[in-house]
């Protein structure tokens, strides 16, 4: 991953990454008392903004912590950091901690002021390889805890099944439940399944997509696609098999545990999804910005 960029918010003020301070007694330190979005830019637009923040939203109501920001000020926020950034194309990652307090307290405080940190990164384009080649995953046990569909900084399982894919040579983790097929560590699944696009539903087990939602609006009146629970042996017999996340796009998986999936290249209906998100990106940024 490349270096964020050198400028932060930090609580109220924009100011270099490298001298921002959060106390070690904050919650999110202590606790993983927090919440995090990470927003993607393509063509120096942020996407899907909106529905970032009604997702940021929903985690903070789920913790019980009041969002410390409109819509509006978070929008000029994120715009601020962007252009500070400068970059066309970019992630923005974003923060909300319980705060700090002067001990150690499992229970709420009762006056803490929320620490809200954000911070740009360039955004990890695909590369030759991969867009060539697809991705190797493997599918792992899930081990984290029942609210997946918070996004908590508590990342900790994710972190390990990511690891443990890494060190077997491969990119990314497909985490099965009770035999269900759920998403990845740190993206949401697609199969194609005889011309149809199935991806399980959104519960606690699962984070609700942004990307894999515009995944599926981009499918409509095209690609047939069905929201239902899958069954990790569907994956043997796949035609195609997708991961999409905000730092990935949509990308093809072409071998899971080994196992090549149909033919073992980026499928048809992968190339033409690829395709069309980057036609949409490009009608985004063709339009008047708000």
């Amino acid at each position: 991953m490349a270096e964020p960029y050198p400028t932060c918010y930090l609580n109220g003020a924009f100011g270099p990454l490298a001298d921002a301070r959060v106390s070690p007694l904050d919650r999110g330190f202590l606790f993983a008392d927090g919440v995090y979005e990470v927003i993607p830019v393509h063509r120096g637009r942020p996407f899907r903004l909106g529905a970032h923040l009604r997702r940021l939203d929903d985690s903070l109501a789920a913790i019980r912590l009041p969002n410390p920001h409109g819509a509006r000020e978070w929008q000029g926020i994120l715009q601020q950091l962007a252009a500070a950034a400068g970059g066309a194309e970019m992630l923005l990652y974003v923060q909300v901690t319980r705060g700090g307090e002067s001990s150690r307290n499992h229970l709420f405080p009762r006056s803490a002021t929320p620490t809200v940190f954000a911070f740009a990164s360039p955004y990890p384009l695909p590369t030759a390889k991969t867009l060539d080649e697809g991705l190797g995953v493997i599918t792992l046990e899930d081990i984290r805890w029942d609210r997946c569909d918070i996004k908590s900084i508590a990342l900790l399982a994710n972190v390990l099944l990511r690891q443990e894919a890494a060190d077997r040579g491969a990119d990314e983790a497909l985490l099965v439940r009770d035999g269900l097929l759920l998403e990845g560590s740190s993206s949401s699944v697609l199969l194609c399944i005889g011309g149809t696009l199935v991806t399980p539903p959104n519960d606690q087990r699962i984070l609700p997509g942004t990307s894999r939602d515009a995944v599926l609006e981009l499918a409509q009146g095209w690609l047939p696609s069905q929201v239902c629970p899958l069954e990790a042996r569907e994956i043997s017999s796949c035609d195609e098999l997708w991961i999409a996340s905000a730092g990935r796009g949509v990308l093809p998986v072409t071998r899971v545990d080994g196992a090549p999936v149909g033919t073992g290249r980026p499928g048809p209906l992968w190339r033409e999804m690829y395709d069309r998100l980057q036609q949409h990106l490009d009608a985004i940024a063709a339009t008047p910005a708000l």
